[in-house]
């Protein structure tokens, strides 16, 4: 297996040496810790993370982080351009995307409304947590650098071997499988962290931003889903379930495969949606399997900013 993921990432990134970002040490990363299955593992519970004697702020602006990557990407796929200067703050990474990316073309008005949505919906949790760190006395950070043609190597990796340049931009279906790869991630890290919050306002804040999360999640996975059931095709279903596979195997299980009679993410004995600690939500976002000391890669090739930036595990 990894012989095979490493040939495909090689082809992968052969064919996109011209794209800037497209780093052979993020991509090969995700090689770290896969195994010979690329079925999902049994999901089980995540123990309750041990407490990091962090400020809350460190946990917001860790959450800043990721909103700052969904932001992005919806901003992308709505409008053709991302965050303002204004919402990115002061000293912002840049923003890597595929060449000629412009606005997704939507076949409907109404897939059009819904990345808009997704997007404001993100736009305004950046504002949200930006403000909540200020009012609490704190700085929040400023975006990151992030890359989007991670998803090339991303791709490769899951074995989806029809799409070893995937582009989450080129179409609406796309678009989808680029959405459902975050927007789990972005539900299970919003339960994981909230143990760790000691105020209870900004506690409930963030359980707000987890049931929008949670919305934009439903979402997605119904459109995946009743799109393979609507044409009978269930390529981009498949491609998905092999994120989801990946996405398992970094980050510590915790996943349900997408069906057309299964859409909802939750342990299977009790319906309890899945948490992730902020380790395995770094191994995810890096592209990298278990292992202490990473510090960057994937979709943040300079790592996050803040005090959470570090896998421990």
């Amino acid at each position: 297996m990894e012989k095979k993921l490493n040939d495909l990432i090689d082809k992968a990134l052969s064919r996109r040496q011209f794209l800037a970002g497209a780093g052979t040490t993020a991509a090969a990363a995700l090689v770290v810790g896969c195994n010979s299955s690329t079925t999902t593992p049994s999901p089980t519970p995540t123990p309750t993370p041990t407490p990091l004697n962090l400020p809350d702020n460190d946990i917001l602006n860790f959450a800043l982080n990721l909103e700052y990557l969904e932001a992005e990407f919806y901003l992308y796929a709505a409008t053709g351009s991302g965050l303002s200067t204004a919402d990115a703050l002061a000293g912002a990474g840049t923003t890597i995307v595929p060449p000629n990316t412009v606005a997704v073309p939507w076949a409907t008005p109404a897939q059009a409304q819904f990345a808009a949505e997704l997007a404001q919906t993100e736009l305004d949790h950046v504002r949200y947590l930006q403000g909540a760190i200020t009012a609490n006395s704190g700085t929040p950070v400023a975006r990151p650098a992030i890359d989007f043609t991670f998803f090339g190597p991303l791709a490769a990796a899951a074995t989806i071997v029809a799409s070893p340049t995937f582009n989450p931009f080129a179409d609406p279906n796309s678009f989808l499988v680029g959405a459902f790869t975050f927007e789990d991630v972005g539900v299970t890290a919003y339960s994981g962290a909230a143990p760790l919050l000691i105020s209870n306002i900004l506690l409930s804040g963030a359980a707000g931003i987890q049931a929008t999360e949670a919305y934009h999640a439903g979402s997605v996975r119904t459109q995946i889903a009743g799109g393979a059931a609507n044409s009978g095709d269930a390529t981009f279903l498949n491609y998905a379930n092999k994120i989801s596979a990946l996405r398992a195997t970094l980050g510590g299980g915790n996943e349900t495969q997408l069906s057309l009679s299964s859409i909802v993410a939750a342990d299977p004995t009790n319906a309890i949606g899945f948490s992730r600690t902020t380790d395995q939500v770094l191994h995810i976002v890096y592209g990298t399997g278990g292992g202490a000391g990473v510090s960057k890669g994937g979709f943040f090739p300079n790592g996050l900013n803040g005090k959470i930036t570090t896998t421990a595990s």
